[in-house]
């Protein structure tokens, strides 16, 4: 048995191709291609000048990207600083509207409240100064006393009290004095005489009591003359 191949004399050719004479029959084959050796090249050019980067190259990046983040970190701090005064000045913008805003509405009460004060004024002289006689007389006495008594208890709820000021030092943020009077029984500047109640709103003088205070008694001529003597 013999076999015969047809190859091409010229070494640097490349075999694709073949025949073979087996038993005398010719037959050809085709040879695989030859494989292309890897390309270890980078595709991209800019990879390639990355990868021929020198430790300097490499340093100075580092540095520009530190100084980068540095400065996102003073403009957060900034931004930071300027949030914190914006929502500082609202918060004080809140209270003092909110301040003028309770002050209003004081000022408005305090005006409606103050009109209301000579009614008050006229039930308590009423009541001290009329003495009903016959039954008819102490029906009518009730009835307003009725109304006066409601009218207490409607400015109690809303705040309105009362001052009580005989016996007391005078204290000219609570009094308006309008009569003084010598005497030796009480010490000077005491509150004799409520001559017109004042009434207080919370811790707001809604009305100053009109009073008379306890003066130092004067000496008389004969004791001025002895203490010249």
């Amino acid at each position: 048995m013999s076999a015969e191949t047809n190859l091409p004399t010229d070494p640097e050719a490349k075999v694709t191709d073949a025949t073979v004479d087996v038993n005398g029959e010719s037959e050809e084959f085709t040879l695989a291609p030859d494989v292309e050796p890897f390309d270890l090249s980078p595709e991209n050019p800019a990879d390639a000048e990355t990868a021929a980067d020198t430790p300097v190259d490499l340093q100075a990046t580092v540095s520009a990207l530190t100084q980068d983040i540095e400065a996102l970190k003073a403009q957060l701090e900034d931004r930071t600083n300027q949030y914190m005064r914006i929502a500082a000045d609202f918060e004080n913008f809140r209270k003092r509207t909110q301040k003028e805003k309770e002050q209003q509405e004081q000022q408005i009460k305090c005006t409606t409240l103050k009109e209301l004060l000579p009614v008050v004024d006229n039930f308590e002289r009423a009541r001290s100064q009329i003495k009903p006689q016959t039954d008819a007389e102490m029906n009518i006495h009730k009835s307003y006393q009725s109304v006066y008594k409601q009218l207490v208890e409607s400015l109690k709820r809303i705040g309105v009290s009362p001052m009580r000021s005989e016996g007391k030092p005078f204290d000219p943020n609570l009094h308006e004095a309008v009569m003084r009077e010598s005497t030796t029984e009480h010490p000077e500047g005491t509150v004799l005489e409520e001559l017109v109640r004042g009434y207080l709103l919370g811790e707001r003088v809604l009305r100053h009591a009109m009073v008379k205070v306890a003066a130092a008694p004067e000496p008389d001529a004969a004791s001025s003359e002895e203490a010249s003597n």
